[in-house]
């Protein structure tokens, strides 16, 4: 739509209101509804938005050890920018006007530390490359029969899952489910967040749905608006959705896996594809593996920003622990998929359901460029196999502090990110896991309570 006409819309919707949001560091869209004529006085003369986004966790608890806002500057309004470009109708409200936002300095330039724009700072690199990049993300989920009082009420505790028992890929719980099921394909299409596929995974309750891929800061903001509008749907349906990466030892985690391809300006050619390799890929390709591999263990809590992102990258759990590549192969961290020129592409499958997708995909993108800018080598050899058991080439870091100490002292996440969005980002995960140091589990409690 053109300007003239998402105006026009916003003025002549009867609500007399229009949403908006903006992502924090969890990838949490925070937002409010503002009138129509606040709306046209932003678009006109710029608008602001409170900083202490930035400066919270994602239980509003706030930071105190980053220097980008707390108590000692009085969490002030930053400027803001509503992006036109977002702009999307919310089929299970009415069809309100909805926009994403992004966060400015104080000079009016893109703030180092907002995580669209620094998806946006990737891509114009990429792009000044001579790459066009396109990604899309998939997701893994659970879903409950339960409202946010009764989970509460129930401490979170046997919870009732959507569908009982272990049923992937099932057509009967997706007829038993259908109502939701058809509502999450046909209000995420008319929100402009096309989906591939939709079904059921291995788990209680569990789904799984692909988007359909886009040019990567809309890959971006598509995967940003699932994970909010899955919720906001599945409540209208009684039902609760969590995208944590890991609910209990005894089931699988859930990933949320990028798929990633880079084009020549024309976006006619794709340069990871070469058919006169013999598995179908380009050096350039190879490269950007290769650069991916380098990276992971320095931008690993971009793709696992939390306590429970590490309970899901354990051995033989249906996630990557290992620095592997491989063709075709779910057991590795890179799994490339070279078929033939519009389909060949690179998955990283590190990443879990509750990383941020601004920062996952800017992670992938900005370290498979380092692999080409660099012109690394792809040496190591395509796990063949079991990529679990293949230590050959290292193993993640295994606990988040662990990874944010990798990140904090990296020279190449800083070139990469820059040093102001890496000081702010580490800075948040140190606090993530100083407060679960402070936390007392069930797990203590039956391993100590009275044996000890």
């Amino acid at each position: 739509m053109t300007t003239k006409a998402i105006i026009d819309y916003v003025k002549s919707h009867d609500s007399g209101k229009v949403k908006i949001a903006y992502a924090d560091m969890d990838g949490i869209l925070r937002g409010k509804y503002i009138s129509t004529d606040k709306f046209l006085s932003a678009i006109d003369g710029g608008s602001t938005f409170c900083d202490v986004i930035f400066g919270w966790d994602a239980n509003d608890v706030a930071y105190d050890n980053v220097e980008y806002t707390g108590w000692h500057t009085g969490y002030p309004d930053t400027p803001a920018r509503l992006d036109l470009t977002t702009f999307r109708k919310i089929p299970w409200e009415n069809n309100v006007p909805f926009f994403l936002g992004e966060i400015m300095d104080r000079n009016g330039q893109p703030s180092p530390v907002c995580p669209r724009q620094l998806v946006k700072k990737v891509v114009k690199d990429s792009i000044s490359a001579g790459y066009v990049p396109f990604f899309s993300q998939e997701f893994e989920w659970f879903n409950f029969a339960e409202t946010p009082q009764t989970a509460r009420a129930k401490n979170y505790k046997n919870l009732e899952p959507l569908t009982p028992g272990m049923f992937g890929y099932s057509i009967l719980r997706s007829t038993l489910q259908n109502p939701f099921f058809t509502d999450l394909f046909d209000l995420l299409k008319k929100f402009d967040v096309p989906l591939e596929g939709l079904h059921t995974e291995t788990g209680p309750g569990v789904l799984e749905a692909a988007i359909v891929y886009s040019e990567a800061v809309e890959a971006a903001d598509r995967a940003a608006l699932f994970k909010t509008a899955v919720k906001e749907i599945a409540y209208k349906h009684g039902i609760m959705a969590t995208f944590m990466a890991k609910i209990s030892s005894d089931l699988p985690g859930c990933g949320g896996h990028v798929h990633q391809s880079l084009w020549d300006k024309s976006k006619k050619k794709n340069v990871f594809h070469d058919e006169k390799d013999k598995l179908k890929m380009s050096e350039t390709m190879r490269q950007y593996i290769a650069g991916q591999l380098h990276c992971l263990p320095y931008i690993l809590p971009m793709f696992a920003p939390t306590i429970n992102s590490y309970k899901r990258l354990v051995e033989g759990a249906w996630a990557p622990t290992t620095l592997t590549w491989g063709v075709d192969n779910r057991t590795v961290a890179l799994r490339v998929l070279s078929g033939g020129n519009k389909s060949c592409r690179l998955e990283t499958r590190v990443i879990g359901a509750d990383a941020n997708p601004y920062l996952a995909i800017a992670a992938a993108l900005g370290s498979g460029l380092y692999g080409i800018k660099n012109k690394l080598k792809l040496k190591q050899p395509a796990t063949v196999g079991n990529g679990y058991l293949d230590f050959s080439n290292g193993t993640l870091p295994r606990t988040l502090e662990e990874a944010t100490v990798s990140m904090k002292k990296s020279v190449e996440a800083k070139e990469i990110f820059g040093e102001q969005f890496v000081e702010h980002f580490t800075q948040t995960r140190e606090w993530e896991w100083k407060q679960h140091l402070k936390a007392v589990t069930d797990w203590e409690y039956k391993r100590y309570f009275e044996i000890i």
